[in-house]
């Protein structure tokens, strides 16, 4: 054909491709139910490999083609690796997911108490529009680390009978004055403080912040914590919604933290899923930090990614640097989907649209490509081939209007590496709010791309 047209996945599904896509669907929903901060992605992430025969890798040791490994860094980020036949000298195949997601931080001291009511103090984390996280329920979750080192984990919220948070609105009678105000006035970041109790404590002492004491006694009591412990505290508030159906035809999913871990889940099993000892060393390598800039030791910046690549090379005699020029990374992020209600931030003809399968985008960055990693005509063309061959619908995309969007991935920090790498990933309605929709049909040839590039 001379013209190009994507089309619907829906519209050449038969049966039995629409019962993979919503069986696949439904994995992923307990996944994103049970991993709401990246370290609860990283033990459930474990826990599907240790499922799937993966054995823990530690730097220094021999791996045979065939093994099937993993490694856990600072319990915030993993690779998981399926070791090929071929020498690393040939390079690997690489999907790079990030588990973060926008989110509050509780500040180090964050609990306090004004006018008899307790409430503890955050610090939002990547980008949020700060007026979505009023008025919602929270949960609280994530690690205390007590001072002899003894780690703690907190999880108020999830469970049906646990009390659950809120950052308070105005309501509209006494909000004339807000309205008037831009957003980013009328809901600064030092407004979003939490909600977490009114009942004075019990006592016989002449305590003025009664209340704040109260919220202190249950934490003792449930985690055996103090106020200090909060000094050395990783605490998230997160929103307390499930991951559900969304839409009539329960072809959509509504969640937290789609972003990305809906293409951390994609790329994970597809690694899972991989028959045999492929040609290539297939990694996925799902790290942290990418909302803030991928900084920090459990972000793609990291050498950890070398660590764990270099004891591979070198137990194969080969130089990491050979491995890595010859290598190939899908940069699994999430893009925006066109979206109906707001067309004028998109370019309608480039943008990635629901149900159309997963998204390429040859850039990222914005305006003129700034912080961008711009892949090659050749990298596209094969992956052309490659998708033709395993029946992957997938389409491109962009980041929004040329002067408007834009946006950054692992993508930049992977060719830095001298990877030749690639953007794609599950377009997303609603993205960074506290609920994403993603769909289902999307998210499977997501994963059903990155089997392919594995395979190839």
């Amino acid at each position: 054909m001379l013209a190009h047209k994507p089309k619907n996945i829906y519209e050449s599904a038969d049966d039995a491709l629409t019962v993979r896509i919503f069986d696949y669907a439904e994995g992923y929903r307990s996944f994103i139910n049970a991993a709401k901060t990246e370290r609860e992605c990283a033990e459930s992430i474990v826990k599907l490999v240790k499922l799937k025969g993966f054995r823990e890798y530690v730097p220094g040791e021999k791996a045979e083609p065939g093994d099937r490994i993993y490694c856990v860094n600072r319990a915030k980020s993993v690779m998981a690796a399926v070791v090929g036949s071929r020498s690393l000298r040939d390079g690997m195949n690489i999907a790079a997911a990030h588990l973060d997601s926008p989110r509050l931080d509780l500040k180090a001291s964050p609990l306090y108490e004004s006018d008899e009511i307790a409430f503890l103090k955050t610090h939002y984390y990547g980008g949020v529009k700060k007026y979505q996280w009023h008025a919602i329920p929270l949960e609280i979750r994530g690690v205390i680390v007590t001072r002899d080192g003894s780690v703690v984990k907190v999880s108020i919220g999830a469970d049906s009978g646990d009390p659950q948070f809120v950052i308070t609105d105005l309501l509209p009678h006494l909000g004339q004055d807000q309205a008037k105000k831009p957003l980013g006035d009328a809901f600064p970041g030092e407004g979003l403080n939490v909600l977490v109790g009114s009942r004075p404590a019990l006592s016989d002492k002449d305590e003025k912040e009664k209340v704040k004491l109260g919220v202190l006694q249950l934490l003792n009591e449930k985690y055996g914590t103090t106020e200090e412990d909060l000094l050395s505290a990783e605490l998230e508030i997160v929103p307390a919604f499930e991951a559900r159906d969304v839409g009539l035809d329960r072809s959509m999913i509504g969640a937290y933290g789609h972003d990305d871990r809906v293409c951390s889940y994609a790329a994970l099993t597809a690694v899972l899923d991989i028959e045999g000892t492929p040609e290539r060393t297939a990694l996925a390598m799902l790290v942290d930090k990418e909302e803030i800039g991928s900084e920090g030791v459990t972000g793609m910046q990291s050498r950890a990614f070398e660590r764990f690549v270099g004891s591979l090379t070198r137990s194969q005699g080969v130089s990491l640097d050979d491995c890595l020029a010859e290598s190939f990374c899908i940069s699994a992020d999430v893009c925006n989907a066109f979206d109906p209600n707001f067309p004028e931030v998109s370019d309608k003809r480039n943008n990635a649209r629901l149900n159309y399968g997963v998204s390429f985008m040859k850039f990222t960055g914005s305006r003129g490509k700034s912080g961008s990693n711009d892949a090659n005509a050749e990298t596209i063309a094969t992956l052309r081939r490659i998708f033709a061959e395993h029946g992957v619908v997938w389409q491109m995309g962009e980041l929004g209007r040329v002067d408007l969007g834009g946006g950054g991935t692992v993508a930049m920090y992977m060719a830095r590496r001298n990877i030749e790498t690639i953007d794609a990933g599950v377009p997303v309605l609603s993205m960074h709010a506290p609920w994403e929709i993603i769909a289902k049909s999307d998210l499977y040839m997501t994963y059903k791309a990155l089997l392919a590039v594995f395979a190839n």
